[in-house]
This record gives C-alpha cells, sequence and structure tokens, in this order.
C-alpha cells in the first residue's frame, strides 16, 4: 500500500491553519470559531461529508470519508474485500493561561493560550484529510475513514460530550487512533510505547460542613476551615502509606475556597483535588481511601465531610496487538520509531478504549538542539516542521492498518 506525503503547497495550507488558531485560541466548551473553521476547510474537501452529531455538541465535528469497494478473496472467491473503518481523533481546545513565547502568530486574545498544542493536533488531523482525498482520487483509500475533532479535552469530559452526542451512532469503528505532540522527544520521531501510557483520573470536590458564628466564641461555632486543613494533611497519607509505592499515586488538592469577614467562622469550605495512577488497582485504592478520610476526620472535626465525584477517566493504554500495529504505520512515515516512559499526565482519548481497539502516539515536537518547553507552560510551543509528521501518521495509520493486521 502507497503512502503520503503533504506537498509544500498542502503543508503551508495547514500550517496557515494552524497558526491562525494559534493566535484565536478558545476554551473548552467555547470552540465555536474554532468549530467554523473547521467545518469550512472539511467542506472544501468535496468527498468528506460531516456527520449528523446531536445539538448536545455545540462545538466539536466530525467527518468522514468512504473508501472504494474493491474485489478480493477475504470473503470468499470473487466476493467484495472487507473494507475497515477507522476513526482518527484530535482535540481542539485551549487554556486560560496567558503565553510568554514570542513569535508573529503569538495568541491574540488575553489570558488564553493553546499551551498544549491541540492547535498542532487539529491542523495535522486536516492535513491528514488532504492525503485521504488524494488516496482516494488515485483509487487506492480501501478503508472508510472518520476524522474526530474533540472539544474539551482539557477537563477530559470532551469524549463524554461527543459519546453523548451520539458519536458511535454514526460511525462503527474497528480501529481507533489519536495523537499528542511530545516536546521531550525530538522532531523527527514517534513514540509508541506498549502498556498504560497516561494515567487514569479521577476530580473530585471536597465540602467540608461546620457552623459559623462569631470569632470571639469559637467554643459555640464549629470550624471547617480547621477541618478542612487537617483533611488535607490526612490526604497525604494516601499516596504515602496506602498505595504501593511502585505503583505511582498523584493526589492533588488544587483549589480551597472558604471563609468570610474576619470576624466571622464560615458555614462551609469547598475544595476542588483529583488523584491520578497509571494502576488501575491503585487508583481503586485511593477513590477508596479518600472517602473514609474526608468522611472520618470531618466527623472527628464535628464538621460533616461530602464528596463530589467527577467521572472517571481511564489510563490511556496501548495493548501488544495495537503498538505492533502502529509501530509499522509509524515506520511507514519515514520518522524513527522510539519508545517513551510514560506520563501521569491524563487525557480523554482512553474514553473511547472502551468501544474500539486503540492505540494513541506521542509526535515529537522539539527542534533539535532546542531546549524542550513543556506542556502548559507559558513559554510553550511546537516545531511546526512536525506537522508533516503528524499528518502523514495519522493518514498512514487510516491507510495501512488493514494491510499490516491481514499480514500479523
Amino acid at each position: 500500500m502507497k503512502t503520503y506525503q503533504l506537498t509544500e503547497e498542502e503543508y503551508k495550507s495547514i500550517l496557515a491553519f494552524k497558526r491562525d488558531l494559534h493566535m484565536h485560541p478558545e476554551l473548552s466548551r467555547k470552540e465555536v470559531q474554532t468549530t467554523a473553521k473547521i467545518r469550512t476547510f472539511l467542506e472544501s474537501l468535496p468527498d468528506f461529508r460531516i456527520l449528523p452529531l446531536k445539538t448536545e455538541t455545540a462545538t466539536g465535528i466530525a467527518a468522514q470519508i468512504c473508501g472504494q469497494e474493491v474485489q478480493g478473496e477475504r470473503e470468499g472467491e470473487g466476493g467484495k474485500e472487507k473494507r475497515l473503518e477507522i476513526m482518527l481523533r484530535a482535540d481542539i481546545d485551549a487554556l486560560p493561561q496567558t503565553e510568554e513565547y514570542e513569535s508573529p502568530w503569538k495568541s491574540q486574545i488575553p489570558g488564553v493560550m493553546h499551551a498544549c498544542g491541540h492547535d498542532f493536533h487539529t491542523a495535522s488531523l486536516l492535513g491528514a484529510a488532504i492525503l485521504l482525498q488524494r488516496a482516494k482520487k488515485d483509487g487506492l483509500l480501501r478503508n472508510t475513514v472518520d476524522l474526530v475533532f474533540q472539544p474539551a479535552e482539557e477537563g477530559t469530559t470532551g469524549a463524554g460530550v461527543m459519546l453523548k452526542a451520539g458519536l458511535f451512532n454514526l460511525i462503527h469503528p474497528d480501529y481507533c487512533f489519536g495523537i499528542h505532540n511530545w516536546p521531550s522527544v525530538q522532531t523527527g520521531r514517534i513514540a509508541c510505547h506498549q502498556g498504560p501510557l497516561m494515567s487514569g483520573k479521577r476530580n473530585f470536590e471536597i465540602r467540608i460542613h461546620g457552623a459559623g458564628g462569631h470569632g470571639s466564641m469559637p467554643h459555640l461555632n464549629i470550624d471547617p476551615i480547621v477541618c478542612a486543613a487537617a483533611v488535607i494533611q490526612s490526604l497525604q497519607t494516601v499516596v504515602s502509606r496506602n498505595t504501593d509505592p511502585l505503583d505511582s499515586v498523584i493526589l492533588t488538592v488544587n483549589r480551597i475556597e472558604g471563609g468570610s469577614s474576619m470576624n466571622l467562622v464560615a458555614d462551609r469550605v469547598t475544595m476542588l483535588a483529583s488523584v491520578r495512577s497509571l494502576s488501575d488497582s491503585a487508583l481503586d485504592r485511593a477513590i477508596g481511601r479518600i472517602g473514609s478520610i474526608v468522611e472520618k476526620t470531618a466527623e472527628a472535626y464535628e464538621c460533616r465531610g461530602e464528596i463530589i465525584w467527577n467521572d472517571r477517566i481511564p489510563a490511556v493504554w496501548n495493548s501488544p496487538e495495537m503498538t505492533a500495529l502502529a509501530k509499522k504505520c509509524a515506520a511507514a512515515t519515514g520518522c524513527q520509531v522510539v519508545d517513551a516512559p510514560p506520563s501521569l499526565a491524563s487525557e480523554d482519548f482512553s474514553r473511547y478504549r472502551t468501544f474500539v481497539p486503540s492505540f494513541f502516539y506521542w509526535v515529537g515536537s522539539t527542534a533539535a538542539g532546542e531546549q524542550p518547553q513543556e506542556l502548559h507552560k507559558p513559554l510553550f510551543h511546537t516545531d511546526d516542521t512536525a506537522l508533516r509528521h503528524a499528518a502523514e501518521l495519522y493518514a498512514a495509520s487510516a491507510l495501512l492498518t488493514g494491510d499490516f493486521a491481514e499480514r500479523d
């Protein structure tokens, strides 16, 4: 099967698209203009059909290109060859950060920037769309390919939004692939890691209910701030004493709100927190201990503890079978295929794995000799020559998976 590469003109078109998104970033669930720009680009490619997602997803978009039917013998002599369906996913949202990296295409939106490279992912998937259309024109697109541009990855809620909008009622993929630019991997390299790649996670809110009153009469009040301090300290024992130290767990209280005027004890303190691990069993254990610690610590301080749990995000996990396929697709691009250690960052691409065999690549995005600027940093930026590699990787995954799977 032939692989495809972007022409210089095609590369410049997706580079311009990426830079436009970078200058005009939009936060999660607010990616209205981003979605409109993607739609306009896809509608300029006549072989793509925009899929009718339910109206629950005001942002985000999915499209499909159908492969040609090919005569073959896989389903009997003279029968039609089985057509696979391949899903390719990119995320589209930005972060509430102020960009400090100077460039002509620096963010023009105060306090918002693409600090995680989702503009890079989006432009790369549009580059793959160009290549897939060319393959169809050449009569070499055998598979049906679904392009999914997902909103709200940063809060790890966007995959759930797409699922609720009926994504898997409209498409029925046999395989799914996603990418993330990875600053610690050099441009020209693609990381294909087998096993857990990115952590499972669960966000949660803790509410400590006390009984407020005048600060001069502490014996008549129940102070939730003192209790909250004890809860925060006690939660650290989940990592240090309750889980296997060889199964890394991170438990972070990210925000605390409570208090009132100087002479008044508050009624309630609210905390936002998250817990994550590459190990399902360690995450299970941590979640169980969090519930007990909050309840019992609050009780000890004569308060009432309450936890509101968000949806659990599974770990990104690449199976041996999918890793073998992905390595062959990555090698077909001409990039160097490497391994990389997993990360305790989370990615809701993992939600799709419960429906379809999936693989998540890391694409090198730092130029040789340059100091990597890590994700979610104000100086973050990508080496945009890597757009070629990412677009061609998406396309190779869609075009070659059937051939490689058949040989295996």
